[in-house]
């Protein structure tokens, strides 16, 4: 099956032993990187697309449910989890916590699904009340996984994205964050979803965003990926601005250039997996900015895409190979 889907022989260059190879057919020399470009991570995919339980929880067992977002979030886009996800939250009582994070994570996804990315007042009173039921599941499932297994990240990570779907209090959200922080002080899926909270559109004032972004940011060591909070805070400032070339200023170029090489750039950063999303938010930024940095990011991908962050264009795949090429 990997031979039919990626070629046969494909170089692996990052030095996982568990790389999946670079597939012969490209679209404008890129392609979308697919389970993490892990066969181990496939094989989970596989294994929730069919429905199998056991298998899935042997398919886990070489990572952290607890930690490893990148890998658990990768259940959360299948659809037909949630058909069979319940179930085993019912009936497994050793293994509880992780189905029951399954579930929510996935339930949030599926809310989305039914709410779409749309304006608000575009979205229908069927709709809203399909995406509220959807993520009070997700609510009741997160916060359970969370009190049988305290030392875990994720169920804090994502209880942030359900509260900002649900509008629930700030001082909810603020909580949710703190727990994941004291867990993790340095986890950047909990200052990327942070980071949403603050935004115009979610109730955040105007570069209250990018400021917290700063301050995270400094309060990184060297080649930390949470540099990456720069980047997608630029990204977001993109996105809510009128003027698509906002970020076209020298001093910004600067700063985002001083970000990928204190992290990303910097010889102490460490490739784990899924690391290409790391490299796809810091391509974006700096090629929204004009920087001649972003060929050196380019350079390292070898046209690898992640559809976060590029979902934001219209055309994202095609939006990323011209920034490539351009750069």
């Amino acid at each position: 099956m990997f031979g039919s889907l990626f070629g046969r022989g494909g170089e692996r260059t990052d030095g996982n032993p568990h790389a999946l190879p670079a597939p012969r057919k490209r679209k404008n020399g890129t392609y979308e990187l697919v389970a993490l470009g892990d066969t181990r991570v496939l094989t989970l995919i596989e294994a929730a697309e069919a429905g199998d339980w056991a298998a899935v929880k042997a398919a886990l067992d070489p990572f952290d449910p607890g930690r490893d977002h990148a890998v658990i979030g990768q259940l959360a886009e299948l659809d037909g989890v949630q058909d069979w996800i319940v179930r085993a939250v019912e009936e497994d009582k050793e293994h509880r916590a992780t189905a029951l994070l399954i579930s929510g994570i996935r339930h949030i996804h599926w809310g989305w699904e039914a709410r779409t990315a749309d304006r608000a007042a575009n979205v229908s009173r069927e709709q809203w009340q399909t995406f509220f039921e959807r993520l009070r599941i997700a609510e009741e499932h997160l916060l359970e996984a969370a009190e049988l297994r305290p030392e875990w990240i994720t169920p804090w990570r994502h209880l942030l994205t359900s509260a900002r779907g649900m509008s629930l209090d700030s001082s909810v959200a603020e909580a949710r964050r703190d727990a994941a922080l004291r867990r993790d002080p340095l986890d950047l899926d909990t200052h990327l979803a942070w980071l949403s909270q603050l935004q115009p559109r979610w109730g955040g004032e105007p570069g209250q965003a990018l400021e917290y972004a700063r301050e995270t940011y400094a309060s990184a060591p060297d080649g930390h990926r949470l540099g990456c909070v720069l980047a997608m805070a630029y990204i977001e400032e993109w996105v809510e601005s009128d003027d698509k070339n906002c970020l076209q200023q020298p001093r910004i170029r600067t700063e985002l250039r001083q970000a990928a090489e204190r992290s990303i750039l910097h010889h102490a950063y460490e490739r784990r997996l899924g690391w290409q999303g790391d490299y796809n938010m810091f391509a974006m930024a700096l090629s929204l900015a004009g920087s001649s940095t972003a060929s050196n990011v380019f350079r390292e991908l070898e046209g690898v895409y992640t559809e976060w962050p590029w979902t934001y264009m219209s055309d994202p795949q095609k939006v990323y190979a011209r920034f490539r090429k351009a750069f």
